[in-house]
């Protein structure tokens, strides 16, 4: 009997492709971070940055359940997986990671394996526009505030308000490692390009934070060989009708920046909020936090020689002791003469996005930052 993740409309589109559903398959691997690990970990972020023995070991404990869930799916004869998800849960004193997909059969006769984090709609509209699917990959970091940071920080926050270049250069650094890491990991699999991009910022542990992106890694023969492969975070239509506009994406673009209110505007405007009205002071900072951010990633859209920047979303982080995070990110273009798609429209199927049916909320996570979401569509 067929036990699919995979919706009705993910069928359609599929089939069009010479794809019939599989099975769920699942992967998995159980980890302990180790007391030898745990206190090398609390020591290192004293100093803030990267604690890399906690990215080696989510790391090593994604790509487990990641390997066993491919095993599971070959050894079911599947031609591929979609819908790819790497997720983990705590257990105790243990971390259980969590790899979950979709099979998927036909295709191609003798074609190679494959696995992507898209849904099959998205699989229809990349392979449309050119992009065929190679590996899921993906890129982390593991990251602390700091002690040591926070207190040279803090010095500064009482001094004035603005900017704190010391937190905005390491939140910065950070978001580009987990890049980096997932273009490597691309292209070692062959890949010219890491289509789909899907960004997380999750909690591991007290002080520590994961940035995961994670993606499909395809290629695409009328991109070439790029020095590093393209990556995008457009959805599979988005990047089909810029296709047929044309166009290509060249890199994910992102800026940081992290400000500090200072103590003379925060007791300013904890005075001035018991009065109705606008707080100056605060709408100033978050205006010039969004602005800077903004700065940061078209001067590196105009490195990359783009035509554009596209799908540019904001957000506000609240990290604590009056500090305040802005990230902004987006996907630079440019138009390239070679790229087209297959076919002169896509099918409804393709474009209908499917309804969540079930909900459960659970509850907040203690210490976690709390995002709000600074896009139009919210």
């Amino acid at each position: 009997m067929l036990m699919t993740g995979l919706s009705g409309n993910e069928i359609y589109c599929l089939a069009q492709l010479g794809y019939g559903p599989g099975n769920i398959v699942v992967g998995n691997s159980v980890h302990s971070l180790g007391l030898i690990r745990g206190i090398t970990s609390g020591l290192k972020t004293l100093a803030g940055g990267e604690i890399a023995s906690v990215t080696q070991l989510i790391v090593d404990g994604r790509h487990a359940a990641i390997n066993r869930l491919e095993q599971e799916a070959q050894e079911d004869k599947a031609r591929g997986l979609t819908g790819v998800t790497s997720d983990l849960r705590q257990i105790g004193n243990l971390m259980e990671f969590i790899a979950l997909g979709s099979s998927v059969d036909g295709g191609s006769p003798g074609g190679p394996f494959f696995s992507t984090a898209c849904t099959g709609q998205d699989l229809f509209c990349q392979i449309d526009a050119g992009y065929e699917p190679r590996h899921f990959v993906m890129g982390n970091v593991a990251y602390a505030l700091g002690i040591g940071r926070g207190i040279s920080g803090g010095l500064k926050m009482i001094a004035r308000r603005g900017e704190i270049k010391e937190f905005s250069n390491m939140y910065n650094h950070t978001r580009h490692l987990a890049l980096e890491r997932l273009e490597a990991e691309a292209a070692e699999r062959g890949c010219n390009a890491v289509v789909d991009i899907i960004t997380k910022i999750l909690p591991f542990g007290v002080g520590v934070r994961e940035m995961l992106m994670v993606g499909t890694g395809s290629y695409n023969p009328a991109l070439g060989q790029p020095k590093i492969p393209v990556t995008s975070e457009l959805t599979g239509e988005e990047l089909w009708n810029l296709t047929q506009l044309g166009y290509a994406p060249l890199r994910l673009v992102l800026g940081t920046s992290v400000y500090a209110l200072g103590l003379a505007g925060g007791i300013g405007a904890f005075f001035r909020s018991f009065a109705r009205g606008e707080i100056n002071s605060v709408t100033r900072l978050v205006y010039d936090a969004r602005e800077n951010c903004l700065d940061h990633i078209r001067l590196e859209a105009e490195e990359l020689r783009a035509d554009g920047v596209i799908g540019v979303k904001l957000f506000i982080y609240e990290l604590g002791g009056g500090l305040v995070e802005v990230m902004a990110i987006g996907t630079a273009i440019r138009k390239h003469a070679s790229v087209r798609t297959r076919s002169d429209q896509l099918i409804p199927q393709a474009i209908i996005r499917d309804r969540d049916t079930f909900f459960d909320e659970p509850p907040a996570v203690p210490g976690a930052p709390k995002a709000r979401s600074m896009n139009r569509t919210t």
